[in-house]
C-alpha cells in the first residue's frame, strides 16, 4: 500500500505546480526528473514549505467563512 497517494489524484498536476513554485520561492534547484543531487535537507526544505503555506491559506479560508 502507498503512502504516498493522493486523496484527490485530480489535484496531481496543481501539486506539481505548487511544488516547483515553492521550491523556486526558497531556491531549491528542483527540476522535473532526476534530483538525487539535492540533499535530504533542500528536498525537506521544499515539502515543509508547502505543508506551512497550505496551512496558511486553509487558517485564511477558514477565518475568512466565520466572518461571513
Amino acid at each position: 500500500m502507498a503512502s504516498n497517494k493522493k486523496a484527490v489524484p485530480e489535484a496531481r498536476a496543481a501539486l506539481d505546480a505548487f511544488k516547483y513554485e515553492v521550491a523556486n520561492e526558497i531556491g531549491v534547484p528542483l527540476k522535473k526528473g532526476y534530483n538525487g543531487d539535492l540533499t535530504s535537507y533542500q528536498n525537506g526544505s521544499v515539502g515543509g514549505y508547502m505543508v506551512k503555506k497550505m496551512i496558511e491559506a486553509q487558517e485564511r479560508h477558514m477565518a475568512g467563512q466565520q466572518n461571513s
